[in-house]
C-alpha cells in the first residue's frame, strides 16, 4: 500500500458547498443504529445501557498538541481541530483500488473494517476522484464556520455534528466522515458511499445507457425510488408533463431530467459499492418519507452498473431474492 503526506496548504473552502446536502446515508446509519425512525427486528435496538454509556465517555488523547478551540463537554476538556492541521497531521494512505483516505482520533473502526470498506470502490470508478480524500473521524462539527472536526465523541458535541464536512488545501478536495454518528458498518459504509457516488457524478457525469434505463423505468411508471431527492425530482417531471399534457404542450424540463438522473444514479452506484462491502436486507433502505423503488427495478439498475464497473478482486455482486412462504 503506498502512503503519502498532503502539505500544509491553504483551505479554499470549509464548506464545500453541494456536500452539506447530502445526509441520506447519515439518515440511514442512524436509523439502522434505533436513533432516527422505528425499524423493527434491527440488531441496534438490542444494544445494552453499558454500551450506550460507553459511547458518552470521552478518554483524552495524549497525543493531541496545539489547542485550536476549547469547549467544555460533560466533565472533560475537548479540543476541536481544524480540519487543515488533521490534514497535516496524518498520513493518507492510498489504496489498492487508487482511493486516498485516513483515520484520525477514536473512530472506533479497525484498520481491517476500513480497508474493505475503501477497498470496495472500483478501481474503474476510482480513477475519477483522483484529487479526493476521505477523512475518516470521530465528528464532524457542524456549526462553525472554518471546517471543524473532534478526536474523540461526546453528547454534546455529538449534538453539534453533521455527517460529513467538505474542505478544499489546494488542489485536494477533502471530505471528513464522522463515524461516531452511527453504531453500525451498515450507516457508515453508506454515509460513504454516497460521498463517493456524488464526487463521481461531479467529476464524470452520468452514462447515457444508465440514463435511458432509468428514464424507461420513469416512462413506465415504475414503483418507488432509492432516495427523497430522486423521488421528488421525478414527482417534479412527471407532475410537470401531466400539466403539459393537459394545455397541449410537449416539452419536458431538461434541467430537472438531468437532475434526476444524477440523484437516482448516485443512489444506484452507493448501494452497489454497499452490496460489495456487507450483507444487507434491501428494505434496509427504507425511509418513511417516500416509497422504496421495486426490488426488480433496483436490481436492474445495480446489474447495469455492475456492468460498467465491475467488482475488485475479493469482491463479489450478487443480487438473492427471498422466497415466499
Amino acid at each position: 500500500m503506498m502512503a503519502k503526506q498532503i502539505p500544509r496548504q491553504q483551505r479554499e473552502d470549509s464548506n464545500g458547498g453541494r456536500g452539506e446536502k447530502r445526509e441520506e446515508g447519515c439518515r440511514k446509519g442512524k436509523q439502522q443504529a434505533g436513533e432516527e425512525a422505528e425499524t423493527p427486528q434491527r440488531e441496534a435496538e438490542d444494544r445494552s445501557a453499558g454500551g450506550a454509556s460507553a459511547l458518552c465517555r470521552l478518554r483524552q488523547l495524549e497525543s493531541l498538541r496545539g489547542i485550536e478551540y476549547k469547549f467544555m463537554a460533560s466533565s472533560a476538556q475537548v479540543d476541536l481541530w481544524q480540519a487543515e492541521k488533521v490534514a497535516t497531521q496524518v498520513t493518507v494512505a492510498q489504496a489498492p483500488n487508487g482511493i486516498h483516505y485516513a483515520m484520525w482520533g477514536e473512530t472506533r473502526i479497525s484498520d481491517a473494517d476500513l480497508e474493505r470498506m475503501v477497498g470496495a470502490v472500483p478501481a474503474t470508478l476510482a480513477a475519477a476522484l483522483e484529487r479526493r480524500a476521505y477523512y475518516f473521524v470521530p465528528l464532524a462539527i457542524a456549526d462553525t464556520d472554518d471546517t471543524m472536526v473532534a478526536p474523540g465523541y461526546t453528547v454534546e458535541l455529538g449534538d453539534r455534528a453533521i455527517c460529513h464536512r467538505n474542505a478544499t488545501f489546494g488542489s485536494t478536495e477533502a471530505v471528513f466522515l464522522s463515524t461516531r454518528l452511527v453504531e453500525d458498518r451498515f450507516g457508515l459504509a453508506f454515509e460513504f458511499f454516497i460521498n463517493v457516488a456524488h464526487n463521481f457524478v461531479e467529476a464524470a457525469g452520468v452514462p447515457e445507457s444508465f440514463s435511458s434505463l432509468v428514464w424507461s423505468q420513469a416512462e413506465a411508471q415504475v414503483r418507488g425510488e432509492t432516495s427523497q431527492d430522486a423521488w421528488e425530482t421525478r414527482r417534479h417531471i412527471q407532475d410537470s408533463r401531466m400539466l403539459e399534457g393537459r394545455t397541449g404542450q410537449k416539452s419536458i424540463d431538461e434541467r430537472a431530467r438531468s437532475a434526476y438522473f444524477e440523484s437516482v444514479f448516485s443512489d444506484s452506484l452507493a448501494i452497489y459499492m454497499l452490496s460489495l462491502s456487507v450483507d444487507f436486507d434491501y428494505h434496509d433502505l427504507r425511509e418513511r418519507d417516500y416509497p422504496l423503488l421495486a426490488a426488480s427495478a433496483l436490481a436492474e439498475r445495480l446489474r447495469h452498473v455492475a456492468s460498467l464497473f465491475p467488482a475488485n478482486q475479493g469482491y463479489e455482486f450478487q443480487v438473492l431474492y427471498r422466497r415466499k412462504g
